[in-house]
């Protein structure tokens, strides 16, 4: 069984969804309690897996060890699956994807707990719900890029037809760009994927990564040497790659998606979609692409750095114009995420780590926002700014919460933004590369209009005047609380205690920095 652990986590919600299939449509009752059982054992699971199972390697432990056909990943299971090509189901977990395979299981059960409001389709709904947790998570756990692509195909549909068959005025258009933006990241990524085993021999993370650090993923088995459109094969792969992935972060300007995909999206969907579905590219780029091309790492990191500052200061900039509640959010992820890649380009532990660090924390506190979002829009059916006006006279329960919510987006010290974003600007400003001490100041523009498009909101639906319309209107529920209690209750325990998440994170990250010849 603890062998076979991540197998159990990923594909329980697989025997929910057929469960589903075979219960009657109309025994709604019967479907949303298969739901919330299909993600709460493997919350558990995760749970137990990340606090308990999960041994705190060192990092002079797996350099010692230096196999880079495990490199330092646990609860391994490695099968054959595709003889033919070379296909394997090979699984495990490091530090990198421990705590986003946990937070996949917590935002899934809460997703499923905040959709029991949910009268249309409801078969299908959460059916396609639990086929969008099997599809994360495998992608979090996958060390074959071919089983990682195919889990990486396998949560798009289902978020498709969720944003598509249950959002907003605009879905389908929504998710038809959604649809069209990921669908081109992937053929990219499929084509440098192909290209990679045509040349090694082998879909193995860990074995690529070998060849490419050894200089022996060189394209030398591809025509003309692997050279597409001028580029050497290193270079286009990780390009290749690295649209696949910006896409999804999304960063500038591969973006425009999610402002609408958001949007239209039922609020459950965009808690998911903001919690951990963009974090899956920033994963792919620590998993599959810079390992895999590392010398195009080193040669593009500037450019890589200025995209994500584009992204920390446009995302902000942006949100402080929006009036509509949940396109300001959505906006404020663009930011956010704008960190990760600074982080990650900046070739020092402290920018690694806080970049890691950032993607569980955004997870947290941006599926808190969507939440809160959600709460007064199921109340008002709008989410005009400008159209509140003195809520925390009427809702003071959800005004305490809100506040708690725009302060851990904010980076408040004391709440876990604050130190993944404290990170992730010193580790940058620590850069060899002495460019990255102005892009740092740049991006600090970032975390000011933050501040300003917050606290803006906070003025516009909770203080001033009364807005007589809303006389009488209903306080935030118990479940509406329940579901947000955790991610905010997790922003502040990860604010003040964050080494619960370092301690698990940095001899992965101690290790991939050597990998890629990175003095930390």
């Amino acid at each position: 069984m603890q062998s076979q652990i991540l197998t159990w986590i990923t594909f329980i919600p697989l025997i929910g969804m057929a469960v589903i299939l075979l219960l009657p449509k109309n025994a709604l009752n019967a479907i949303k309690g298969v739901s919330l059982a299909a993600t709460f054992v493997p919350m558990v699971m995760a749970t137990k897996l990340y606090f308990v199972d999960f041994r705190l390697q060192t990092a002079a432990e797996i350099e010692s060890a230096r196999q880079f056909d495990i490199l330092g990943a646990q609860f391994v299971q490695r099968i054959d699956w595709i003889k033919s090509i070379g296909a394997q189901y090979y699984v495990g977990i490091d530090g990198l994807s421990v705590a986003l395979v946990w937070l996949t299981t917590v935002l899934l059960f809460v997703g499923v707990i905040a959709s029991f409001g949910m009268e249309k389709a409801g078969k299908a709904y959460y059916a396609l719900l639990l086929m969008l947790q099997v599809g994360i998570g495998g992608v979090f756990v996958s060390l074959d890029i071919f089983l990682f692509y195919v889990f990486w195909e396998v949560m798009l549909l289902p978020m498709y037809f969720l944003i598509g068959i249950w959002g907003g005025p605009r879905r389908e258009y929504a998710a038809i760009k959604f649809f069209l933006y990921t669908l081109a990241g992937s053929v990219l990524m499929l084509v440098a994927i192909v290209a990679l085993r045509l040349d090694s021999g082998t879909f193995s993370i860990p074995k690529l990564t070998e060849l490419a650090v050894t200089g022996k993923l060189t394209g030398a088995n591809l025509p003309m040497h692997g050279q597409l459109l001028g580029m050497q094969f290193s270079t286009w792969v990780f390009w290749f790659l690295f649209v696949g992935f910006a896409i999804k972060v999304p960063v500038w300007p591969f973006h425009t998606w999610l402002p609408d995909a958001h949007v239209e999206a039922p609020t459950p969907i965009s808690v998911i979609l903001a919690g951990i579905l963009l974090k899956l590219g920033g994963y792919g780029m620590l998993r599959a692409c810079f390992p895999l091309a590392p010398d195009a790492y080193h040669e593009f990191a500037y450019v890589l750095a200025i995209l994500g500052v584009i992204s920390i200061v446009y995302g902000a900039f942006v949100a402080l114009g929006q009036s509509d509640f949940k396109k300001m959010v959505a906006y404020s992820s663009v930011s956010h995420m704008g960190y990760v890649l600074l982080g990650m380009a900046a070739f020092t532990v402290w920018g690694m780590e806080g970049a890691v660090l950032q993607m569980f924390n955004h997870g947290t506190s941006s599926a808190a926002l969507f939440l809160i979002v959600g709460v007064i829009y199921d109340r008002a059916h709008h989410r005009d700014l400008n159209g509140f006006g003195g809520l925390s006279q009427l809702m003071p329960r959800y005004w305490a919460l809100t506040t708690l919510g725009f302060f851990a987006a904010l980076g408040l010290p004391g709440l876990a933004g604050f130190v993944s974003e404290a990170m992730t600007l010193v580790g940058a400003f620590q850069a060899d590369d002495n460019r990255f001490q102005l892009l740092v100041l740049i991006s600090t523009l970032g975390i000011v209009f933050t501040a300003a498009f917050l606290l803006y909101a906070m003025q516009r639906v909770f203080l001033g005047k009364k807005n007589p319309k809303y006389e009488g209107i209903e306080e935030i529920s118990f479940r509406e609380v329940f579901c947000q209690a955790p991610f905010l209750l997790l922003c502040i325990v990860f604010g003040v205690m964050p080494w619960y998440l370092l301690d698990w994170m940095h001899p992965s990250v101690q290790n991939l920095l050597n990998i890629l010849k990175v003095q930390g």
